[in-house]
């Protein structure tokens, strides 16, 4: 690096300055979506019901609601197995040949957003998928019944749609995501590093992903094991 200092931000409230430090190589880690990897827990219980009791669904479309990194993909992945669906991200709605998407008789529709929305073509995956009796499975951050839509008649649609949403992680939850995420890495924690972390980390999934990458970065910067030691540098509060 260039001798610059760096920050990391540990918490909502706090950034912690890091010392210089060697680049490191960024690799891309595994991640697998089978069904006998999905942590379950509370927060997610609602969401993988609803895929494990398809096609006994209330309605022909759903939306699995979360944020960032809180399992949406990897159940919409264990569905999409199930039902030999293509999985299409919202972004290529207005650029998909749906009858061609709908060959399977189902579909999924990754990352559904307000910002940048193909209003016309969500309308009309919507209409199709109910004419053609396609089941389809949404994921978003945030209710789709609550995006401004110039569309009226596309607003009463989604104010319709069921939604399931996944909530924050509980303790338990949290500690074995710390765990796997880790493996993922084949980085190999102990107890005291997991309640470590799991005490100092905002409880979402997202901060325990990137909690992770951290100590794997630093330890190979650094040529040191990931320990509770390490995470105490990189976490500790003032």
């Amino acid at each position: 690096m260039n001798g610059k200092d760096h920050t990391v931000r540990t918490d909502a409230d706090h950034v912690f300055p890091l010392a210089p430090r060697q680049l490191v190589l960024a690799l891309d880690h595994a991640i697998s979506f089978e069904r006998e990897d999905f942590l379950e827990g509370p927060s997610n219980a609602k969401a993988l019901a609803l895929i494990e009791r398809w096609p006994d669904w209330p309605d022909r479309l759903a939306v699995l609601v979360g944020p960032e990194g809180s399992g949406k993909s990897h159940l919409a992945a264990i569905w999409a197995q199930m039902t030999g669906a293509r999985i299409l991200s919202a972004k290529l709605l207005g650029e998909t040949d749906l009858p061609h998407a709908f060959a399977t008789g189902a579909l999924v529709v990754e990352d559904l957003e307000p910002e940048g929305l193909n209003e016309r073509a969500l309308f009309h995956l919507i209409n199709m998928a109910r004419e053609q009796q396609v089941d389809v499975l949404l994921t978003a951050r945030t209710a789709p019944a609550s995006f401004a839509v110039s569309i009226r008649d596309l607003g009463s649609r989604l104010r319709v749609l069921p939604v399931v949403a996944l909530e924050a992680p509980d303790d338990a939850l949290l500690r074995q995501l710390i765990v796997k995420l880790a493996a993922d890495r084949q980085l190999a924690v102990d107890e005291a590093l997991v309640t470590y972390l799991a005490n100092r980390i905002e409880r979402s999934f997202a901060s325990a992903r990137a909690a992770i990458a951290l100590l794997d970065e630093e330890a190979l910067r650094q040529h040191r094991p990931v320990t509770r030691a390490l995470a105490a540098e990189l976490f500790r509060q003032p």
